[in-house]
């Protein structure tokens, strides 16, 4: 891979028209952020059960005390033996974030299927930190559409990023917000999915600076490189 040399001059002239549609795809963004924070709420009706270090949890208990929910939908479904490798590249992103998220009125945690022993394993063994509970018996992740029931796996389709879909697995990944008011009421503010979650993974920004991009073009798919942090 070589692309074409210039001279500073040329190359000053490319940059500059470069940071114009840079500057214009950032004001494109502080508006959909804008209208992302302007999206109507509905009220989350059923009452979900989260199981933590500290015991059972309630959805209104996850944000320990601020007014802001952010949940990561790990993919670790019930008798996973590890994570899900790509939710594992994302959480490398996450152990510094919830101190900045709190002072912000902001509280993180992940959430996955997976009985909270398994989720504490996984959690010790790749060196994480940041807060994790677990959804297992509840109807939380299939209510947010990122795992599904035996029965959409062998239709071979299902609810998924808005739209039914093809879709043979159990779990897959997502990011949903919610508010909480003082009456303690939760409220469903946004999800997102599939490459909804990009924004969320800072190696991957920084690959999309880097001469190759990330490269995956060759790739049977686009993640095909990638390992668990401790396996590489």
């Amino acid at each position: 891979m070589q692309n074409k040399i210039v001279s500073h001059e040329e190359w000053l002239k490319a940059r500059l028209d470069l940071l114009a549609a840079e500057k214009e795809f950032t004001r494109q963004r502080d508006q959909l952020t804008r209208r992302r924070t302007a999206m109507p709420w509905e009220r989350v009706e059923k009452t979900y059960k989260f199981e933590g270090p500290t015991g059972v949890l309630t959805l209104a208990d996850l944000f320990d005390g601020r007014s802001q929910l952010i949940v990561y939908h790990f993919m670790l479904g019930p008798d996973w033996e590890e994570g899900c490798k790509s939710c594992s590249f994302w959480a490398d992103n996450f152990n510094g974030i919830p101190v900045h998220l709190n002072h912000r009125d902001v509280t993180f945690t992940a959430i996955s299927r997976a009985p909270l022993a398994r989720i504490e394993a996984y959690k010790k063994r790749m060196g994480w930190s940041f807060p994790w509970v677990s959804s297992h018996g509840s109807d939380f992740n299939f209510d947010y559409h990122v795992s599904f029931t035996p029965e959409q796996m062998a239709e071979g389709k299902a609810y998924f990023n808005y739209e039914v879909r093809p879709n043979t697995g159990s779990e897959t990944v997502g990011i949903s917000a919610f508010a909480r008011n003082e009456e303690s009421e939760v409220f469903h503010t946004y999800s997102c999915y599939a490459r909804g979650v990009d924004m969320m993974n800072g190696a991957y920004h920084y690959l999309d600076l880097a001469p190759k991009g990330r490269d995956e073009g060759g790739l049977k798919y686009t993640m095909e490189w990638l390992r668990r942090h401790d396996q590489y």
